[in-house]
């Protein structure tokens, strides 16, 4: 019997169209390693957003707002650009300000980094105070802040630098760490 190539070009057609359908199969298949929940992408983005806490007695704690948020589901976290923390707890707020932000997945810790600033507002007795590091993590529930990279304090005329700083926004308090230097103004309104 003899097979002609005729009858052969269906029997072809068929082969490349089960190898093809085989490859395309394989191609489209999403691998474990590559899903959306292990790469380090964005599953929602939000523009221009504000977030408020409130205390216990209904009063304003503190709130975030941010040009953008991006949260990464990979490991649960959210990246903020350009955010401003601002604390209510005292008579005159505390506003933080960075390029840059990451948020702990359980919210509890933010990084804030690049051009990061902190200003405590002025009273009528004492000038406005401005702190400026590469970095600093806050704690916002608690008020605290630290900083384990150089920071610069400007006070008044008054200059202190130092390498470090842990900060208790609603007891007032900066602690600088490391070797600190700098120069302190005496007011001019009190007397010695």
């Amino acid at each position: 019997m003899r097979i002609h190539s005729a009858h052969l070009l269906p029997l072809m057609l068929l082969t490349l169209l089960a190898a093809l359908t085989f490859w395309l199969e394989r191609a489209s298949r999403v691998d474990d390693n590559v899903n959306g929940k292990l790469r380090h992408e964005p599953d929602f983005v939000v523009d221009h957003f504000t977030l408020r806490r409130f205390n216990l007695d209904g009063g304003l704690q503190h709130s975030l707002i941010a040009r953008k948020m991006l949260h990464y589901p990979d490991d649960d976290s959210t990246s903020v650009i350009e955010p401003a923390l601002t604390f209510f707890g005292n008579p005159l707020p505390t506003r933080l300000s960075a390029q840059q932000a990451r948020i702990s997945k359980d919210g509890k810790q933010v990084l804030l980094t690049n051009e990061v600033r902190m200003l405590r507002e002025a009273s009528a007795d004492s000038p406005a105070l401005m702190v400026t590091t590469a970095e600093m993590v806050v704690y916002p529930d608690d008020e605290i802040a630290r900083s384990s990279v150089p920071v610069s304090i400007t006070q008044g005329r008054s200059m202190i630098h130092g390498t470090g700083m842990e900060v208790d926004n609603r007891n007032r308090n900066f602690t600088l760490l490391g070797p600190a230097q700098g120069m302190i103004y005496r007011s001019e309104t009190k007397t010695p």
